[in-house]
This record gives structure tokens, sequence and C-alpha cells, in this order.
């Protein structure tokens, strides 16, 4: 083992060519990561509700497009958006955009379901008594029903960022330069060190992925318990216990 290998290169790993160049590494990692999970978290959002409130054919319709995303790999949805999005914006797209524009697709896929979920999960007397009031069905949504699924739905989102962390090491299959593809690119050079190299990227993916898991849990132990079980307030149900 040889650490030297990573200290010599390790601004290049943590930022690429930056400020010569552009920005690489870990912080590209992040940076992908962050912009995807916000704009799944957008998609889902709307998507999760359009689920949640449609039914008959524009539901069936919807599943059908999500579970197109939720079954295509991820690769590959970043080869159809790297050639497709040029053509039908007739613009270039950077290479970041196209990766972005992928993993928020399939992002935005899977929080969809849990955003139905939440929704579905409140009980109808949440309906019942919003409607009792005079409000409509999309006011019963935002000012009742939304506020309190948004509870179950945090770690979820928490979650799903941390996918999109690991996700983003398939930008090196358009030339992204995130964590991987410049380990790759420091591989190459030195040639003798793979598994120093390697086990840094390995650790790195590990740390993020991990402080991410622990956000989650925390979360789920904060908001678990003030998750309306049925239609009741979290009061009734602890007055009850």
């Amino acid at each position: 083992m040889n650490p030297a290998v990573i200290l010599d290169n390790l601004p290049y790993l943590l930022v690429g060519a930056w400020p010569e160049g552009p920005i690489g590494g870990v912080a590209l990692t992040l940076i992908l990561s962050l912009e995807s999970g916000l704009v799944s978290g957008v998609l889902g959002l709307g998507l999760g509700i359009a689920l949640a409130m449609s039914s008959g054919l524009p539901r069936r319709l919807l599943v059908a497009g999500l579970g197109l995303f939720r079954a295509v790999p991820i690769v590959m949805l970043i080869f159809w958006t790297y050639f497709l999005m040029p053509i039908l914006l007739g613009i270039p797209v950077p290479e970041i955009g196209t990766v972005v524009a992928a993993l928020s697709l399939v992002g935005g896929a899977y929080l969809s379901y849990a955003v139905a979920a939440g929704i579905e999960g409140i009980g109808p007397g949440q309906w019942q008594a919003g409607l009792a009031l005079g409000f409509s069905h999309w006011q019963v949504l935002r000012v009742i029903v939304l506020p309190q699924a948004l509870q179950v739905m945090a770690p979820s989102f928490v979650n799903q960022w941390t996918a999109l962390i690991k996700d983003t090491s398939l930008a090196y299959v358009v030339g992204v330069p995130e964590l991987s593809f410049v380990a790759a690119q420091v591989n190459n050079r030195v040639m003798v060190y793979p598994a120093e190299i390697f086990l840094f990227v390995g650790a790195v993916y590990g740390a993020l992925c991990l402080s991410l898991d622990r956000i989650a849990m925390r979360l789920a132990r904060r908001l678990g318990p003030n998750v309306p079980d049925r239609g009741r307030p979290a009061s009734s149900r602890s007055t009850e216990d």
C-alpha cells in the first residue's frame, strides 16, 4: 500500500482541474447529486400527487410511464438523454445537463410512489374534515394532507439522494469528470496503484452514503411518532396508548 499516491493526487480527486479547468472529482459528484436530487424531488412530488389523485385511464398511463423509467437501466437513460436532448431542443446540451436530466427522471419516478403512498396513507377522516369545512379537494391536499404526508416522505427523499450519489458514477460514460472518472484518469497515469486509488474512491462514496443514511434514520425517528394513523392526530394516539 502506498498512500502517497492519494496525497499526491488529492486535489485532482477532490475538485478536478479547477480552478484552471472544469470542476470535477468529489465536488462534481456532489453537485450532480444535489442538482438531480432537487429536480427529482420536484418531479417526484408533482408526479406523486398526480398518481394519488388520478384514476382510470390517466392513472394507468402514468403508472406505465413511471414503470418505464424505473425499468430502464440508468446508463441507457443517460445515453438516450445525451443523444436525444440536443435533437429535441435543437441546441447543444452540456454533458452535465444530460446526466442531471437522466438521474432526475429516474429519481422522480421512484419518489413519485413514495409521495403517492404518503398521501394515500393519510386517513379519509382528514379529507372528510377538510371538505366539511368547505375546502375543495385541492385545498384539502395542500393545506391538510400534504404537510402531514411530507413527514412520511422525508426519509425517502434522503434515501433517494443517497442512491443518486452512487448513480453519478455512471456519468463517466459521456465523459463527465466526476469522482470515478478522475480516479480512472489518475490510475491510468500512475499505472501501478489501482488498489489505493479505488479504495479511496470507495471510502469517499461510503462516507457520503453513510452520512445521508444517518440523516434518513434520524428523520425517520423524529418524524415517525408524529405521523397521523388512519386520520387520527398523534395526540389522540398517545392518549389512547
